[in-house]
């Protein structure tokens, strides 16, 4: 169900990819602290992100997604997605520098309200339309986005623990 190189194939199960990102917020913090600082901050090379700057990556996406799912339930649809500059804002944000603490728990907060402000989406605007705006060229629905947005983050976390 989750993806399909780096995007999610075209089921919107809501509900279980919010069960799934509950278990990623309780699971992912224990699993992280488990590398060494050397190992967070380690980039493969000098044009990837380390451990860490994922994990900002991450916050970033957070983010905007939680941006996105308010603004789709209220804006004339179809939504159109507004890309973000990745690579900029993990620099400008200095993951690499901050305490992990301080990014896990930045994470999970935003996680938090993804999963508040999904459950209480009235089921009939899970079908609006979006214009993802990627390499995507038909139109999805917010469920699909939603659900798009666990698997990006799967994908991410594959990345981070490899193997």
């Amino acid at each position: 169900m989750w993806e399909k190189n780096g995007f999610l194939n075209n089921e919107s199960d809501t509900a279980a990819a919010m069960y799934q990102l509950e278990k990623f917020i309780e699971s992912f913090p224990v699993k992280i602290k488990q590398f060494s600082s050397e190992q967070l901050l380690h980039k493969p090379a000098s044009n990837k992100w380390s451990r860490q700057e994922i994990l900002g990556h991450l916050i970033d996406s957070a983010i905007n997604n939680l941006k996105r799912f308010t603004e789709i339930q209220f804006l004339p649809q179809p939504y159109s997605i507004i890309s973000y500059r990745q690579n900029e804002l993990v620099i400008v944000n200095d993951y690499q520098n901050l305490p992990l603490d301080h990014l896990l728990d930045l994470w999970q907060t935003l996680n938090r309200q993804i999963v508040f402000v999904v459950k209480n989406i009235a089921p009939e605007k899970l079908n609006y339309p979006v214009d993802p705006q990627y390499e995507i060229e038909e139109m999805k629905t917010l469920a699909w986005i939603i659900c798009d947005y666990v698997a990006h983050m799967a994908h991410h976390f594959r990345q981070i623990f490899p193997g």
